[in-house]
């Protein structure tokens, strides 16, 4: 550190040696062509005058000189370092569960039900910038999309690779839910989260909704449980001899089951009938869900290089104009 700042490139300053070769240069240059002549005695010139040309002479080039020095401080870049702040962050590990079975293709959401919940959970996760996040999709089986990550980009793209038929299908709630608690049970985040989409009853799988969400409930995984369908019937693409076709077919939602999960791990239960409402919903986790777990104090750096260059800048221009003016007929 030099004065009140830090210097990113301190080495810059060894540059600094080449100004003494240029000093010695310039004096013997000076002496060389100073002209001389031989005369008797000096007597006659000892009243003469020393004018201020003659004694500042010599300035345009200690002005060229400064001008290096600065810009040879512009070099090695000079930082302030003294703003030193509190900053609160934020960090909360959440896996999204998603369901991916064929009744996610109902067109009561536009442009149907997994596509409206890809697109509102991409947005979610782009918003949340300091959680670790991952992806587990479930249907007559789960398994894990995207462990828990930081890599906001590969977990987007994941998402958007996300379609129905990738595995067997049915509506396997609980195995969905117990493998996002397998993803986050070792995790040390002082908040872990799961948010359960489905759109179905459960239907397959070994384990049991609720025995799933009591062994959330054992390592304090809290889960947001949300139902995804309209009210009633919903419109859905059917395959028939003749093409696919659009048929109404009942919603059925086990409401109850999801409320108890939600419950049992000190979540909530949401119902979305619509795309407004499953992106409110998603605003509505990511509201409460907001955990101040780190304080830093760090010092913030600013690059303080601008006064040394203008300096420089004028020192140069100051030397030329001196040179061209009032320096212009002397050696």
């Amino acid at each position: 550190m030099f004065g009140d700042y830090t210097y990113k490139n301190p080495e810059m300053f060894y540059l600094m040696l080449a100004l003494i070769p240029m000093a010695l240069w310039y004096i013997l240059r000076y002496k060389k062509n100073s002209a001389s002549i031989r005369i008797s005695t000096t007597s006659a010139l000892s009243g003469a005058p020393v004018t201020s040309r003659h004694i500042l002479r010599h300035l345009p080039f200690v002005l060229q000189l400064g001008a290096m020095a600065l810009f040879i401080t512009v070099l090695a870049r000079p930082q302030s370092s003294t703003n030193w702040e509190n900053v609160t962050t934020e960090g909360i590990d959440i896996i999204v569960s998603l369901d991916v079975s064929t009744s996610m293709l109902a067109m009561d959401f536009q442009p149907n039900r997994l596509e409206a919940a890809k697109k509102v959970a991409q947005e979610f996760i782009a918003g949340r910038e300091h959680d670790r996040m991952g992806l587990v999709v479930f249907a007559g089986e789960a398994f894990t999309q995207c462990p828990l990550t930081t890599d906001r980009g590969v977990l987007l793209n994941l998402f958007g690779g996300i379609k129905t038929g990738l595995i067997e299908d049915g509506t396997a709630i609980g195995n969905g839910l117990a493998t996002a608690v397998s993803r986050l049970k070792e995790s040390d985040a002082i908040s872990r989260v799961v948010i359960l989409l489905t759109d179905g009853e459960n239907n397959r799988g070994e384990v049991a909704p609720l025995t799933a969400a009591e062994i959330a409930k054992t390592f304090g995984i809290r889960v947001y449980t949300v139902g995804v369908g309209s009210i009633g019937t919903a419109p859905y693409p059917v395959q028939t001899p003749f093409g696919t076709q659009i048929q109404d077919v009942e919603v059925k939602i086990d409401e109850e089951m999801l409320q108890q999960i939600a419950q049992i791990t000190d979540g909530r239960y949401f119902r979305a009938t619509g795309n407004t409402r499953l992106a409110e919903i998603y605003q509505e986790i990511d509201q409460l869900e907001k955990s101040k777990i780190e304080v830093k104090e760090f010092s913030r750096r600013a690059e303080e290089f601008m006064p040394f260059a203008l300096a420089g800048l004028i020192l140069l221009i100051a030397s030329l104009a001196l040179r061209t003016t009032i320096f212009r007929n002397l050696p």
